[in-house]
C-alpha cells in the first residue's frame, strides 16, 4: 500500500533542475491551486479531503483542485516544473534531498509530528523492543535503506547484512517467524492480522526516538514569494481539515476517499484513522508543526551517516514562516 511510493519518491534524489514553479490561475475572487497527493487517496490522506470536503479552502479564498498520487506519480518533479502548486511529501528525507539538489521547493508544515514507520515481528519471538532486532532478518524497500536504516544502523548497531530485499508482499515475513517486516502503523499490521489471524507486534520508530516528521506541504519558492497569504491559508485550512477527519464527524472526507479509490473500504479507513489518534501521529493541537531543533536532530544523524553533506544548508529545505497559529 503507501509504503509503495516511497520507491517512485526516492527519484527525487536525482532531479537535478528545475523550471520555475508556475503561478496559480486566479479564478474571480479565489487563488486556483492545483494539489498532487503522495499516494492513491486514503486516510493518512484524509486531513487534505476532508479540508476539501467541508469548504476548509474555500473558505479562506482558495480554488484546491486535488490530483491524486499512485506508484507513477512523482510529487518533487511535479513541483520541480511547476506541474503543480503544492505537494504532500511523505518523509523528511524528501524534503532535505530537494534541498541537497538545490530545487527551490520548501516544506511549510509538516502534517504529521510523527512518521508512520514501524517494524513489524511476529510475536513470542523475544522482540520487545527495536533493540532486540539487531542481528534478526529485516525486510527492506531500496527506498528505506537509503532512508530510516541510516538511523537504525546509528542508534542501535544495526548491519547491513540485516537486510532482506522487501517486495511488498506479507508472504516471506508470515513463513518465517524470525524475520521482522517494515511497514506503516496505518495500514500493514491491520492486513496481517486479518491475512494470518494473529497480531503481529508493532514497533513504531517514532516512539524509539527517530526524529523524522512526515505528510509535509511543499511548495515552491515563486509561491512563497508570489502568494504568502494563499500559501498560509492552505496550511491552516489543511490543519482544520485534519483535525475535523480525526476528532470530528470523518464522513466527508472519506467519500471524497472512496469517490478518488473505489478500492479503499471503511474498515480500512477506521483503523487508520484509530491509529493516527492512538499512535499521536497526526496531533490534536498545533498539527502542522515544525521546529528548527526537530530539523537540526535529524540532519546531524542523517548527515553523520553519510546521506547529505555536512556543511549542507539544510535550512534552506523548510519554512517556520506559514505554520498555522
Amino acid at each position: 500500500m503507501k509504503l509503495m511510493r516511497l520507491a517512485a519518491l526516492a527519484l527525487c534524489a536525482v532531479v537535478a533542475a528545475c523550471s520555475p514553479a508556475k503561478t496559480p490561475v486566479e479564478a474571480p475572487g479565489r487563488t486556483a491551486l492545483k494539489l498532487a497527493t503522495d499516494w492513491k487517496a486514503q486516510a493518512e490522506l484524509g486531513g487534505y479531503y476532508q479540508a476539501l470536503a467541508t469548504g476548509e479552502y474555500k473558505k479562506r479564498g482558495l480554488d484546491v483542485t486535488l490530483i491524486q498520487g499512485g506508484p507513477g506519480v512523482n510529487v518533487p518533479q511535479l513541483l520541480a516544473t511547476g506541474a503543480v502548486d503544492v505537494g504532500v511529501g511523505s518523509n523528511s528525507f524528501i524534503v532535505l534531498n530537494l534541498a541537497k539538489e538545490k530545487i527551490p521547493v520548501k516544506a511549510v508544515a509538516a502534517f504529521m509530528d510523527k512518521d508512520p514507520q514501524v517494524l513489524i515481528a511476529h510475536p513470542g519471538q523475544g522482540v520487545e523492543s527495536i533493540a532486540d532486532m539487531k542481528g534478526r532478518p529485516i525486510l527492506l524497500s531500496d527506498a528505506s535503506v537509503t532512508a530510516f536504516w541510516v538511523w537504525l544502523k546509528a542508534k542501535h548497531g544495526f548491519t547491513d547484512d540485516q537486510v532482506r530485499k522487501y517486495n511488498y508482499s506479507t508472504a516471506p515475513f508470515l513463513a518465517d517467524k524470525r524475520v521482522i517486516q517494515q511497514g506503516y502503523a496505518t495500514s500493514e499490521p491491520y492486513l496481517i492480522e486479518k491475512e494470518a489471524g494473529m497480531k503481529p507486534a508493532v514497533f513504531l520508530l517514532a516512539d524509539d526516538g527517530y526524529p523524522a516528521y512526515a505528510s509535509f506541504a511543499l511548495v515552491p519558492d515563486a509561491l512563497l514569494a508570489k502568494n504568502p497569504a494563499a500559501v498560509k491559508a492552505f496550511v491552516e485550512a489543511t490543519a482544520a481539515g485534519w483535525t475535523s477527519y480525526l476528532y470530528g464527524d470523518p464522513a466527508p472526507g472519506d467519500a471524497l476517499i472512496r469517490k478518488d479509490n473505489p478500492e479503499m473500504t471503511q474498515d480500512l479507513l477506521d483503523q487508520a484513522r484509530e491509529k493516527m489518534r492512538s499512535y499521536g501521529i497526526v496531533p490534536r493541537v498545533k498539527v502542522g508543526d515544525m521546529t528548527d531543533a526537530r530539523w537540526a536532530e535529524f540532519f546531524k544523524v542523517a548527515s553523520e551517516q553519510g546521506v547529505y553533506p555536512r556543511n549542507m544548508d539544510y535550512k534552506s529545505a523548510y519554512s517556520l514562516d506559514f505554520l498555522p497559529k
